[in-house]
């Protein structure tokens, strides 16, 4: 198994600054098809998106996404971005922060530690048709899009 990133940990730890100092943590993402963003708010192929503990709902920052919901013209949105599709995170309020080189997406390996949560339901009638049978692993080896859906 290969070395780990390090922008995971240096996304959560300039988000934590950002809240420690008081400040507002603001994400740009660059959009593609492993992204789920409201497109309404892309412009020129990229997001910018408020990942405040006061905007957001569930957020998790996890290894491989970054996941969460928030509203968005009034409307409560699932935000489901990859790490690698990060291209900064800094402080609104000063503009302190880190940029990162755009990592094209790559489906997580099998049994890879450190992958977020599993909130996300399978897509599609035939999901559990295509997973490993014996295990809850089959899944982690999925290429398709987690679609997240709304709990009341």
């Amino acid at each position: 198994m290969g070395e780990t990133s390090t922008k995971p940990y240096l996304i959560r730890a300039l988000h934590e600054w950002c809240t420690d100092n008081g400040y507002t943590p603001y994400i740009t993402v660059q959009v593609d098809e492993h992204t789920m963003v409201p497109l309404a708010h892309v412009r020129d192929g990229q997001i910018t998106l408020n990942v405040g503990t006061l905007a957001t709902n569930r957020l998790v920052l996890g290894n491989e996404f970054i996941e969460f919901q928030a509203r968005f013209s009034g409307v409560t949105e699932n935000v489901y971005v990859p790490v690698g599709a990060v291209s900064a995170i800094y402080a609104r309020e000063t503009g302190a922060g880190m940029g990162f080189e755009v990592q094209p997406y790559e489906p997580p390996e099998a049994g890879a530690q450190g992958a977020t949560a599993n909130t996300a339901a399978p897509e599609g009638p035939d999901a559990d048709a295509d997973a490993a049978p014996g295990g809850d692993d089959g899944d982690d080896d999925e290429p398709k899009r987690p679609r997240l859906t709304i709990v009341k």
